[in-house]
């Protein structure tokens, strides 16, 4: 298995704004995705649920504080 890649801040926020990109919060605590949420991530509840119909193509970014 591969070694995730590490990107900037900042390329994921041009990714994010593109639409290119999947945002995930990679607590799944839902208190720590409310205090740690960026606009336009998904909880990492939200993202269990979507697993099934999300494109194994797509990009995706968890973060953690």
């Amino acid at each position: 298995m591969a070694e995730p890649e590490r990107i900037s801040p900042e390329e994921v926020s041009k990714k994010l704004k593109a639409g290119s990109v999947l945002l995930v919060c990679a607590y799944d605590d839902e208190d720590k995705f409310r205090m740690f949420h960026i606009e336009g991530a998904l909880s990492f509840n939200q993202f269990k649920s979507k697993i099934p119909i999300i494109s194994k193509d797509q990009e995706i970014v968890f973060y953690c504080a």
